[in-house]
């Protein structure tokens, strides 16, 4: 499907092989069943990458219980599987890329995930407006899967997968599922107002201190993939759940039948969610998820 918007965007859906299921869980539970929908980065995982044990064997208890667990993050696919392996999620769905990319874990097939749904767009338009409005700011183009093309060197752990470093001209040239810009500054009237003329929107966030942004396609969100999913799942929206801490995380906590916020999430998203919980260094997404093993 292709939508004139300024700049070519497509949705592709991508097909491959069957994806084992999980053993069958009874009816009983199967009415109960929730879609657990979880950020990584701030929300499971500490901004230097620290995966508790505690959150390890929650996820595995809900998923056990019979839930759909489906990690939503601005991550790219590449950086999210090996967060998938550690929480030892071996099936079902992911979201990345901030809903741009969606993906079934398929541990039979060569990059153990097969696409599912991707949302991809010509990015030439979008790179100049950042260039013009954040001269300053690093960009970079997602190759799905893969990782990034840049136009310079970005600093280590900053950007997750490959980098292939190439001239600004070149990179409006690669058809993309998303521009990410690194030491962004805050947004002018003029700046997104020349994004929504492309449609196109911009989501901003902050890593390490670091303030991010994401531009994709206007609509492509968490939220959008993960009703998708929802809808394919066959599971109501009021027994959805969803945990995150930032601003790109906004949509999702609204979506949510059950919406929380980390307890270090800044105002905007505690606005958001129906509930808060302790921070990331205090595990606050545990007592979340255990919370669904009891009723």
């Amino acid at each position: 499907m292709t939508f004139d918007l300024g700049s070519s965007v497509e949705r592709a859906a991508t097909p491959g092989p069957a994806v084992p299921s999980r053993p069958t869980v009874p009816d009983a539970l199967q009415a109960d069943r929730k879609l657990v929908a979880l950020d990584v980065d701030g929300t499971l995982m500490t901004y230097d990458e620290f995966l508790s044990e505690e959150i390890c064997d929650a996820v595995s208890d809900v998923r056990a219980a019979g839930h759909q667990v489906v990690l939503a993050t601005g991550r790219p696919l590449v950086a999210l599987m090996p967060v998938a392996h550690l929480l030892g999620i071996d099936d079902g769905w992911v979201v990345c890329s901030n809903g741009s990319v969606t993906a079934r874990i398929a541990p039979g097939s060569p990059n153990g995930f097969v696409l599912d749904d991707v949302v991809m767009f010509d990015p030439h338009h979008a790179l100049r407006v950042v260039r013009d409005h954040m001269p300053l700011a690093k960009v970079a183009v997602e190759e799905i899967g893969v990782g990034y093309w840049v136009n310079e060197v970005f600093p280590e752990r900053m950007l997750h997968g490959l980098h292939t470093v190439m001239e600004f001209e070149e990179l409006c040239g690669r058809e993309t599922a998303r521009v990410v810009a690194a030491d962004a500054q805050a947004p002018s009237r003029d700046f997104q107002e020349a994004l929504r003329l492309l449609g196109l929107i911009d989501t901003y966030f902050v890593i390490g201190g670091t303030r991010w942004m994401d531009v994709a396609p206007h609509g492509v969100t968490k939220a959008s993939a993960l009703e998708r999913l929802r809808g394919l799942m066959g599971i109501a929206r009021e027994h959805t759940v969803a945990i995150g801490d930032g601003g790109n995380d906004l949509d999702m906590l609204a979506w949510a039948g059950r919406g929380v916020a980390m307890g270090h999430a800044e105002a905007q998203v505690i606005a958001a969610a129906d509930e808060v919980t302790g921070s990331i260094l205090d595990d606050g997404a545990v007592p979340v998820l255990r919370s669904l093993l009891t009723g």
